[in-house]
């Protein structure tokens, strides 16, 4: 079983037991440059074409056999361990968040995983956000991570399930108190006059709980949700553009795992190598 580990704030711990690993940094090749200015009535067309790096050698590839286990949520941890020891000022448990309206309209932006276990992915927001409503509405998501030191992502498609007021309240006071604050005087993706607007509202809620013992309500518009995977992709990128990328997902009906393309894994999973 996958131990529960809570991102941002502290970890398992056997995080901090475990053995720093020492990652390959990538070789960069020169970039083009690029105009200093690019603010004209009409850009003009910038050429990016020459405008890549190199990634892992063709030893160093991404191999069945390299994985710690055939459990892709024991995979993404030992992934994201190795990611979280980079010092370089990046955020391992940064992820986009792909949604979409009931017709099917996208959106995607950056949220913080703030833990995940056998049952998922967790992240924290405004329930009344674009994004929010678009998850409960239409819950479904994906999630992509993306760790350039290590030319790695992993991609995440799930139902998303909202997580129990204990648990959104338990965290949202374990936060600073002026992250607290923050949410509460943020109406997320409402328009505002101006920041002065979210200054003085915050001014307001600070002189209001400034006794340190002073609690501040969650509000009821924020709390967490739970990403529950239905198919993880590891991606590691090669300087061949033939890049490595192996995908679990769940059997499908009348499937059968034959061990040639379509192999079993642990907890119900099967894995297949994707070509790049």
């Amino acid at each position: 079983m996958l131990s529960r580990w809570l991102v941002g704030g502290c970890f398992a711990h056997q995080f901090f037991n475990a053995t720093k690993s020492k990652p390959l940094l990538p070789r960069l090749h020169q970039l083009p440059r690029l105009p200093k200015r690019m603010a004209h009535s009409s850009l003009d067309g910038i050429d990016l074409g020459g405008m890549r790096k190199a990634y892992k050698k063709s030893d160093e590839a991404f191999l069945e056999s390299d994985m710690v286990s055939t459990d892709p949520l024991q995979q993404f941890g030992e992934w994201f361990k190795i990611a979280s020891e980079i010092d370089d000022g990046s955020e391992a448990n940064a992820m986009v968040l792909a949604t979409a309206t009931k017709d099917g309209i996208p959106s995607a932006r950056l949220v913080l995983l703030k833990g995940f276990d056998d049952k998922g992915f967790k992240f924290y927001t405004n329930y009344e956000s674009r994004k929010g409503k678009e998850l409960l509405t239409n819950p479904r998501a994906s999630l992509v991570f993306y760790w350039a030191k290590l030319n790695r992502s992993v991609r995440v498609e799930g139902n998303v399930e909202k997580l129990t007021e204990e648990e959104s309240t338990t965290y949202f006071h374990s936060r600073p108190k002026n992250s607290q604050i923050g949410a509460c005087v943020s109406h997320q993706s409402t328009p505002i006059k101006s920041r002065q607007t979210l200054i003085d509202k915050e001014k307001e809620l600070t002189e209001k709980y400034e006794d340190p013992e002073s609690m501040i309500p969650k509000p009821d518009f924020w709390g967490g949700f739970r990403v529950i995977p239905e198919v993880i992709e590891f991606w590691q990128g090669q300087s061949t553009r033939l890049h490595d990328r192996i995908v679990f997902r769940r059997l499908k009906s009348g499937e059968v795992a034959d061990g040639e393309l379509l192999h079993q894994g642990q907890n119900g999973w099967v894995y297949e190598r994707l070509a790049p």
